[in-house]
């Protein structure tokens, strides 16, 4: 059963995440480790909603991949331009512990939060305004 409640709890909070990452995007500011956590945490908790809005109850897992595969595994359509954030799924656990080997191509912090704030806009749009299940989240 769709729970339109826990999802604009998750929701809620994955925009304080996406508020830090804004806070935190000027290099100088903070270390690409702490602002990848923030942006990890951001599409776990917007992924999570979207599922709680499918009726799954969702695993306690950082694994962002997984996440999306149960959406699809729901019928749920996820747009490719989501595919790239699963990439994250290394800040929520790894590079909280290990330092973070900047890649032949940069790490775009404004592109990451350009990209969260789209997914989390996407499920937002599920959400019914008077807290009632909808039909088919994301189909």
């Amino acid at each position: 059963m769709s729970d339109p409640k826990e999802a604009a709890l998750l929701l809620r909070m994955a925009r304080k995440d996406l508020r830090a990452m804004r806070a935190l995007a000027p290099a100088a500011t903070a270390d690409i480790e702490t602002f990848g956590f923030h942006a990890e945490q951001a599409v776990e908790k917007g992924l999570k909603a979207w599922l709680a809005l499918q009726g799954v109850l969702y695993p306690r897992v950082h694994d962002l991949d997984r996440l999306l595969d149960l959406l699809r595994a729901q019928g749920a359509t996820v747009p490719g331009e989501f595919e790239p954030l699963s990439a994250l799924t290394d800040f929520g656990v790894a590079f909280r512990y290990e330092a973070y080997e900047e890649p032949d191509e940069p790490f775009d912090r404004g592109q990451v939060i350009e990209q969260v704030e789209k997914l989390l806009d996407h499920v937002a749009r599920f959400l019914p305004p008077d807290g009632s299940a909808t039909a088919s989240p994301g189909r």
